[in-house]
């Protein structure tokens, strides 16, 4: 008897993104689907670089008590 196992094609990326848009809209609406997308979307600058201009005049028990 032999056994025989399917592997599910994958995804390409853009079937993952549609997929989670319509996640998105099914849940949340058209409406708040747009502002969650735009309170993700990616900023202006280096936080990595740019952090350093605020981090390195603040002492460790500044930003635990802030």
């Amino acid at each position: 008897m032999e056994i025989t196992c399917k592997v599910p094609m994958m995804k390409t990326q853009n079937e993952i993104i549609k997929q989670g848009y319509n996640a998105l809209i099914n849940s949340l609406g058209v409406a708040d689907t747009i502002r969650f997308i735009q309170y993700f979307s990616p900023g202006k600058g280096d936080y990595t670089k740019e952090r350093y201009q605020w981090l390195d005049k603040k002492t460790l028990a500044d930003v635990l008590w802030r």
